[in-house]
């Protein structure tokens, strides 16, 4: 949500007021950022410097990746208006005080200044970089009329490479001064370099400039008034009925000392730039009359008259204290604009219209840093969209949009209506099956009150049972009538996950001993461990896994091999086989050669992946042929192909042939690799492939296979399969994983980048077991609570949240997030009885709650019913505020004093808490203190 502050700075058209206000504010982030993040982090304080990346954007890359700020690729310092400098490659910026090491000057840069503090050639910022300067000559833009641009590109690369830097462009029309250095000292032009320049190609003008002692005559009205600013018809002036021409009066009135400051700068504003006028330089004689004015008065802002006294159209009027645009501007006649404002074609529809729809706002509003985007409950979204206005004028206005986000896809079916069922499914089910796990909590202190974390535990013995529970889940969920074709992918896709969870990291309990040798045939080991009982040797659990792997691989790719075979010609037998054999259906493959009377081949097929004798022997054989000049043309061109892989080189088989990477991984595991080899080289040898570009790319399941309802932006290598990420897991045998971000991202399972509703279960089931451990997967918690709040299932976001790993740098991160969900959603938890009993429950404190509510009922005039929770959540001075206020007097003129008696004494220990006790609710107990004592005197004189 930051401003380009190197692109802000190039931009020769914007005022100087707005430069300001930005500076400071990337000043007040600079120190802020400092002091989170420690020493380490550079220092920047100068208002009008900034860097690339901003200093608030490296703290928080280097609390995510620690070590970044010692290898930040390409760090960039610039100044506001003068220039910056982007260092090549990857820089050290630890301890850096940017403010004493990187000075800009007017058309010069300066880097240690000092020489007894520059580090050695290559170290800190004394390095390769690109400088880029921004010249202000005041002849510039007369060269520019008189054709002189090439000339003065030639001299620029000759003061550069004078300097012992690479000159790499000049832009004669903006100025930008580009060159290259090795290493840093002084670069720039100096004063006498720019005059030398200047002089060298001097123009006719400035020449009848010169000779006229520098005085200008002969300067038209029209010049003089562009001068004053461009024609304000498109601003928001403009759109309210206003006049642009008085408001720019106004802002002279009010902003005088800051004109007067630009009309004595030796070069012309940026508005003078931007207008494409010839600027004059002021007469000499005339700027040292001016300057002694000046000096002999204080620089003090003038007090601006009021607008009742405000007369445009007086011109003659030299009343000596009157600060009045009609003074400045006399002479020049004011020009008035008629304009209907700027008028957008609203061509796109929001899905939500309505009064808060389509508003033009001004751009300032839209540039400003205060507001560009705003999230509101149930995803909806305001947004601030695209800039409206040409490149040359700048941004004009904006239209306020206010969209619904999609959060909810996952519960919608194929004709985008919510299902109860799809809602119960995908949320409900999960999490209460989440719930029955076996959980630990950790009681931990926020202020007076505590909170108990949770989290899983289980062990790898019950995993495979806790998969099954979660698949069946998922196959419910596909039974649901009315699912779309991409929902349906995804869930098939989630129930292979968890297949492979179970397969890759579950284990089972050992009874005995199981025969681990003869089996050479995975498939009849798989139907000996169902068949049998549970008993393994402990040295044949390798391979039971590689079986078990088998299985999942066969069964993941059978509907690829369906699909394939279904569109070939059934003449074309052999390449029939060879799909099968793609999917390891060697049965269906071998009785097909046989039923075509292909003995010889049938034979071969039934040892496919089995002994690496028979595959050596094949290979020897296609050698001996290549040796010997076999005309391979009268050989099938498929037949080879078999020969091929039989022997055990994929690539030559996949000559012309395109395959999705589980089944490239299958021939890899089947048929090229030994029988015995373990998944973990499998998986290694397939990453090593990738990585020589000599494999398919894992992409994710609705890339790989769709179709999907909605087009996917996709780029190779963004993101890859969730699979593919736990066969990498499994091969590393570590839990701190590097790639577990990526891994646990939305989309490396499904196209929705923001459902998170499965693969949050995931991470909970692996860090159960203990195959993972991270603490820095917030987004993935923050992505589930989303989506549980926008179905208003509010108490299982704060179980969610409950379940957040604890983070020593946010101790209380769940405790804030806890109190906004209250605070937020406050009117749909507290609706439901359920909900509500589920929050206490949980441990959650009741006086959050009770907070919540008063909030919430404060805000909607209950008051009676605001007083009440605000004394159950001990907010006494809250609380005595509204009595006094808003309560106490009905209750009182309404005769129910004993309420009023109740709400007065709960508070009254607590007085010591309460501002003005004795003028508010003490008042009321004295006075029902004194009523009392005269009531039983008055009893007591009866009865004497």
């Amino acid at each position: 949500m930051g401003l380009d502050a190197r692109t802000f700075a190039s931009c020769n058209n914007i005022p100087q007021y707005r430069k300001r206000n930005i500076s400071m504010n990337a000043y007040s982030l600079s120190c802020e950022i400092s002091s989170e993040n420690g020493d380490s982090l550079p220092v920047l304080c100068s208002p009008d410097y900034y860097t690339e990346p901003l200093l608030n954007d490296l703290g928080k890359r280097e609390v995510i990746d620690p070590g970044y700020s010692s290898r930040v690729p390409d760090f960039t310092v610039g100044r506001l208006g003068y220039g910056y400098v982007k260092f090549l490659g990857n820089t050290d910026v630890r301890w850096l005080d940017l403010d004493q090491i990187v000075k800009f000057g007017r058309h010069e840069i300066v880097v240690y200044e000092d020489e007894s503090s520059k580090p050695e050639v290559g170290q800190g910022l004394n390095k390769a970089a690109e400088v880029t300067l921004f010249l202000q000559g005041r002849y510039l833009s007369l060269k520019l009329k008189e054709g002189d641009s090439d000339d003065f590109v030639k001299k620029m690369k000759e003061r550069t490479e004078r300097q012992g830097a690479r000159f790499v462009s000049f832009d004669p029309v903006s100025g930008e001064w580009k060159f290259l250095v090795v290493h840093f000292s002084r670069f720039g032009l100096s004063d006498d370099e720019e005059d030398d320049i200047m002089m060298d190609d001097a123009t006719p003008v400035q020449n009848s400039l010169e000779m006229n002692g520098g005085e200008v005559s002969d300067v038209d009205e029209e010049t003089q008034m562009d001068l004053s600013g461009p024609e304000l018809s498109h601003s928001l002036p403009a759109h309210l009925g206003l006049d642009p021409i008085k408001m720019k009066e106004m802002r002279m009135v009010m902003f005088q000392e800051e004109e007067e400051i630009d009309d004595f700068s030796g070069t012309p504003s940026r508005q003078q730039w931007s207008l494409g006028k010839e600027y004059i330089r002021p007469p000499l004689q005339n700027t040292a009359q001016r300057m002694s004015q000046r000096s002999s008065s204080p620089l003090a802002r003038k007090t601006p008259v009021g607008l009742l006294e405000y007369h445009p159209g007086n011109s003659d009027s030299d009343s000596p204290g009157m600060i009045l645009m009609a003074q400045q501007n006399k002479g020049m006649p004011l020009k008035k604009l008629k304009s209907d404002g700027f008028k957008l074609d609203l061509k796109h529809e929001t899905p939500v219209t309505g009064s808060h729809s389509h508003n033009i706002v001004d751009a300032g509003l839209f540039m400003g840093r205060a507001f560009r985007v705003g999230w509101g409950p149930n995803g909806i979204l305001v947004h601030s969209g695209a800039p409206v206005g040409s490149n040359s004028r700048g941004v004009i206005s904006s239209v306020i949009n206010v969209e619904k986000v999609a959060i909810d896809k996952v519960v919608r079916d194929e004709n985008d209506k919510v299902r109860k069922e799809l809602v119960d499914f995908s949320f409900d089910a999960p999490l209460n099956l989440h719930k029955e796990l076996n959980h630990e909590t950790e009681e931990v202190e926020v202020g007076s009150y505590k909170l108990k974390l949770q989290k899983v535990v289980s062990n790898s013995l019950m995993l495979s049972e806790i998969c099954r529970s979660y698949i069946d889940i998922i196959e419910a969920q596909l039974d649901v009538p009315g699912v779309s074709s991409s929902t349906r992918l995804v869930l098939m896709h989630q129930v292979m996950v968890w297949e492979l969870i179970k397969v890759l990291f579950s284990e089972r309990e050992n009874g005995g001993q199981l025969r681990s040798e003869g089996d050479d045939n995975e498939e009849e080991m798989m139907q000996d461990i169902k068949d049998g009982p549970p008993e393994f040797d402990l040295e044949a659990l390798p391979l039971i896994r590689r079986a078990e792997f088998s299985c999942w691989l066969k069964e993941s790719v059978c509907h690829r091999v369906q699909e394939d075979v279904s569109s070939l010609d059934e003449s074309n037998y052999l390449k029939h086989i060879f799909l099968l054999l793609t999917g390891r259906q060697l049965d269906s493959s071998v009785e097909l050669a046989a039923s075509r009377g292909d003995v010889r081949l049938a034979c071969l097929l039934s040892q496919a992946g089995g002994s690496t004798v028979s595959r050596s022997d094949i290979a020897h054989q296609l050698d001996l042929w290549r040796v010997n000049g076999l005309d391979f043309k009268f050989i099938e061109k498929d037949r080879i192909r078999l020969y091929e892989l039989l022997a055990g080189h994929i690539h030559s088989s996949l000559n012309d042939v395109t395959i999705d990477w589980k089944r490239f991984l299958g021939l890899l595991m089947w048929y090229q690799l030994p029988p015995e080899t373990s998944l973990a080289i499998v998986f290694q040898t397939y990453q090593h492939l990738l990585d020589d570009g000599k494999a398919p790319l894992p992409v994710p399941i609705y890339v790989d296979e769709g179709p999907i309802d909605e087009p996917i932006d996709w780029s190779g290598n963004e993101r890859n399969d969730l699979s593919y990420y736990l066969m990498l897991l499994h091969a590393s045998g570590e839990s701190k994983f590097g790639s577990l971000k990526t891994m646990f991202n939305a989309l490396s399972s499904t196209y929705d980048p923001l459902d998170y509703h499965m693969i949050w279960h995931q991470r909970e089931v692996l860090a159960a077991v203990g195959v993972i451990s991270s603490n820095d997967l917030q987004i993935l918690d923050m992505g589930l609570v989303s989506q549980l709040l926008c179905q208003g299932k509010c108490h299982w976001a704060i179980y969610v949240v409950l379940h957040m790993p604890r983070c020593d740098d946010y101790p209380y991160l769940q405790a804030t997030l806890i109190r906004e969900i209250l605070f937020q959603y406050c009117e749909s938890w507290s609706s439901e009885e359920s909900q509500r009993k589920f929050i206490e429950a949980l441990g959650v404190p009741s006086e959050w709650l009770h907070e919540a509510m008063a909030v919430y009922y404060n805000y909607y005039g209950e008051l009676s019913k605001a007083l009440e929770h605000f004394l159950e959540c001990a907010n006494w001075q809250k609380a005595h505020s509204i009595f006094v206020t808003s309560v106490a007097h009905t209750l009182f003129l309404s005769a129910n004093h004993s309420d009023v008696w109740t709400l007065a004494t709960s508070m009254e220990s607590h007085k010591s808490e309460i501002e003005n006790w004795d003028l508010g609710a003490g008042m009321y107990i004295v006075f029902y203190l004194i009523r009392s004592s005269l009531q039983e005197e008055n009893n007591t004189m009866k009865f004497s």
